[in-house]
């Protein structure tokens, strides 16, 4: 009987601290606050929280502050919203790279995730997209819902499960013999063999759809730029994943697989490393986003070998690395909408930020590459009611710098505080 009372006491506690936690309210003293959607910086802001969503943004000497808020005094401090990282690979060691990922179990590989997501928050992005796990099981989907269930603190996730693509192709693996009779899950052939595909993704939890229209640099015996999907089976994909309500994300780093994943319809083209004129016109006309990792490039060319990367994608990166960047510039420059995303995985987790001083130097100011990383990749991702700018309704996903980020975007890989949900993550 004693037990019986204890686990009920228990449960009754749960539920009061559930309640307190909902009604807690906090109060957030901001010295500068970024407003992402005008575009501006305001001085002495005062952003009330209640539980885990903004409840009142406005001059500290005008806001109420409610009786018995606890206060937070950034005063001193650049306060912006939570960074959205739209490419990530959370599941994925960047040291273990090539032949050195093949001993990596799909559990290990999950279990690797949960530092990652820590990391990856504790660096201020409190929302990624996670565009595909390794191995046969759904790890990135496992490490989301763990994350939602409070099991392990992690940015919020929208998972993509496994990589869909063709067979030999980038989203295969190819690094196995012959006599291993090998393919990767998400390999599919065809376009109803697709279709399938993206119905088996979204059984199993996946929250947007990743296909690989091109060859990619980091997979064995293809070609970065060579189309890889027809424009029949990408027509096939979107319209599958559409109908069930999710967004696809296409990898594409050749010209005519960019072109033909636009015509298809997908949301966002990844990489686009090779785009032409024609490309950057149909994304612009369609408003198709470009998600360019123009980071990594630093960390494949200078760690690579030691991680394990293959000679062949060494030098598929050298042909391909400038003239993303190049591209990048040119695209931004001609109006193409851009979401901030930097394969993750690739380099160390908790390094994302270290983009933003490729994106300022290839034309975008310190504040449009903020922009890509709150509003422009809640846009994509379809939760702009929910992260993205600190407003009243949103989630409390909160950081500060204490430099000027939006005159210098490299303030952002110093980040002193962290908050999501209403819940303080970093104080420095």
């Amino acid at each position: 009987m004693k037990l019986k009372h204890l686990l009920i006491s228990a449960a009754v506690l749960g539920v009061v601290a559930q309640a307190n936690a909902a009604d807690q309210v906090t109060v957030i003293r901001a010295g500068k606050l970024v407003d992402v959607v005008a575009g501006t910086v305001l001085k002495d802001q005062a952003i009330v929280i209640t539980g885990e969503r903004i409840s009142a943004v406005g001059p500290n000497a005008s806001t109420k502050v409610p009786a018995g808020a606890q206060v937070i005094d950034l005063s001193s401090q650049t306060v912006l919203p939570g960074l959205i990282d739209m490419h990530t690979h959370l599941t994925s060691d960047p040291y273990l790279a090539g032949y050195n990922a093949l001993g990596v179990s799909d559990v290990r590989a999950a279990l690797y995730g949960v530092r990652a997501a820590r990391k990856t928050l504790e660096a201020g992005f409190t929302t990624v997209r996670d565009v595909g796990s390794s191995g046969t099981g759904f790890g990135d989907v496992a490490l989301r819902d763990a994350i939602n269930d409070g099991d392990f603190i992690g940015p919020r996730m929208r998972s993509a499960g496994h990589l869909i693509g063709m067979k030999g192709g980038h989203c295969d693996d190819n690094l196995l013999p012959p006599d291993a009779n090998f393919a990767a899950r998400g390999v599919a052939d065809g376009p109803w063999a697709a279709r399938a595909k993206v119905r088996e993704m979204a059984k199993y939890g996946a929250d947007v759809i990743k296909i690989c229209a091109s060859g990619g640099v980091l997979s064995k015996g293809d070609e970065a730029g060579a189309q890889e999907y027809t424009l029949e089976e990408m027509q096939a994909i979107v319209g599958e994943a559409h109908k069930l309500g999710r967004k696809v994300a296409a990898h594409a780093h050749g010209a005519s697989a960019i072109r033909d994943a636009i015509v298809a319809g997908v949301d966002s083209i990844e990489h686009a490393s090779l785009i032409d004129d024609e490309g950057i016109k149909l994304a612009k006309e369609r408003g198709t986003y470009l998600v360019m990792d123009i980071y990594d490039d630093d960390f494949i060319l200078q760690e690579g070998e030691k991680a394990g990367i293959l000679p062949e994608s060494l030098e598929k990166e050298r042909k391909v690395g400038q003239l993303q960047r190049d591209n990048f510039r040119k695209a931004f420059g001609s109006g193409v909408k851009m979401a901030f995303g930097t394969d993750a995985g690739v380099y160390p987790h908790g390094d994302n930020a270290k983009q933003f001083y490729y994106m300022v130097k290839y034309g975008m100011t310190s504040m449009q590459a903020i922009q890509s990383a709150t509003i422009g990749a809640a846009d994509l991702l379809g939760w702009k009611d929910r992260v993205g700018s600190i407003s009243v309704g949103k989630y409390a996903d909160i950081i500060a710098v204490k430099g000027n980020a939006a005159d210098d975007a490299t303030e952002l890989t110093k980040v002193s505080f962290v908050m999501k949900g209403g819940a303080v993550i970093r104080q420095q």
